[in-house]
């Protein structure tokens, strides 16, 4: 499966020294962009039919990243 943008946003705040441990401007952006793109990719396969199936795919994501 292809990283979401959060695995990627947290996976680059975690390798970071610990005096940097701040995520920059454009990292912030780019992991928005990601986002954009992921949820365009979700509903062009139909999956997104009602808010329901939303949560239920955010849910999902969420129980199965934690660490």
């Amino acid at each position: 499966m292809k990283q979401t943008a959060v695995e990627w946003l947290r996976d680059l705040y975690e390798n970071r020294p610990a005096y940097e441990e701040c995520i920059l401007e454009d990292e912030w952006e780019e992991a928005l962009k990601m986002e954009k793109e992921q949820m365009i990719d979700w509903y062009a396969t139909g999956q997104a039919d009602t808010v329901n199936m939303y949560e239920q795919h955010l849910n999902k994501n969420s129980n199965t990243n934690e660490k």
